[in-house]
């Protein structure tokens, strides 16, 4: 489906905009703006002085430098980043987001093909005609310790007890590429997001943070979540925390695939296989496109 818009003017730097069950991330395509810097991220994030996203999404790329194996050999590359302008190895909503980009603007030919990113190569498929549904096969999601990572001996972190802020917490940890941290046996709530997240988040036992998901079984093939996520706060939706709190609760026995995960900002599909390969399946759709005016690309340069 070719891009029916006009070509960027002179000197501007075309952007795009998306959301996924409105978690909105910035396109910028690969090479545009080629020494984007943490600060920069934050700038063009702002919602007031920016072009305002929950993260920024840069590609496709053919090589990134410093991801060793480049496991993409002639696959697009993309790097994520946070609204703090930390990087992410993976992101669902992000993935789903970048497919509809590659595919709708002529990018990708077909509807099926392969993504590099830091956390690994998924497959992504677009399924509806004008690119608004899209799956993204998202990994095998991994419980071990080593994997995640979770600091203490080597073990399958499941259902561990963590004392935070006085509250005593059931727990599974668990890598879809990317660090998760799910609370079970929670009554979800936005407050209790935003109270105990930034704690999990941030707590010792994950050097490198987690994305963390507040969950309530409600029916054999469903779940609820609340989300506090690394580098971004509380959010309203995640692909890879419905991926993570699915697959916890699939190993634990609570649901069986597929499973519907609830968000504050809709719902997705997550299938499960016996070899824990999760696929993420929901709806994306578009809000603009723009340009990055010279005065404000000097801005993300001096940042």
């Amino acid at each position: 489906m070719p891009e029916s818009s006009l070509p960027p003017s002179p000197g501007l730097v075309p952007f795009y905009k998306y959301h996924g069950l409105g978690n909105d991330y910035l396109v910028i395509p690969g090479g545009a703006l080629p020494h984007l810097s943490p600060a920069g991220v934050q700038a063009l994030c702002q919602r007031h002085q920016g072009a305002g996203g929950d993260g920024v999404l840069v590609g496709p790329l053919q090589s990134v430098t410093g991801w060793e194996p480049w496991r993409g050999q002639g696959v697009p590359a993309l790097r994520i980043f946070n609204p703090d302008g930390s990087e992410a190895e993976k992101s669902g909503n992000g993935l789903r987001i970048f497919t509809r980009f590659l595919w709708e603007t002529g990018r990708m030919k077909s509807k099926t093909f392969a993504i590099a990113t830091l956390g690994g190569q998924v497959q992504a498929r677009v399924l509806s005609d004008n690119g608004g549904r899209v799956a993204v096969e998202m990994g095998r999601v991994s419980f071990l310790s080593t994997d995640i990572p979770v600091t203490g001996p080597a073990r399958e972190v499941i259902n561990e007890i963590v004392d935070v802020q006085g509250e005593r917490l059931r727990i599974c940890a668990a890598s879809v590429g990317n660090p998760h941290c799910v609370v079970l046996n929670a009554f979800p709530t936005p407050r209790l997001a935003q109270t105990l997240g930034p704690a999990l988040e941030n707590h010792p036992m994950f050097p490198r943070r987690a994305n963390v998901q507040f969950m309530e079984i409600t029916s054999p093939h469903a779940i609820r979540i609340e989300i506090w996520e690394r580098g971004a706060g509380y959010t309203t939706a995640s692909g890879s925390s419905s991926c993570a709190a699915a697959a916890a609760a699939v190993r634990l026995g609570l649901v069986q695939s597929p499973v519907t995960v609830a968000m504050a900002g809709g719902s997705l599909v997550v299938r499960v296989d016996e070899h824990f390969q999760v696929e993420q399946e929901g709806d994306v759709a578009p809000v603009m496109r723009g340009e990055l005016h010279p005065e404000f690309q000097q801005k993300l340069r001096d940042a």
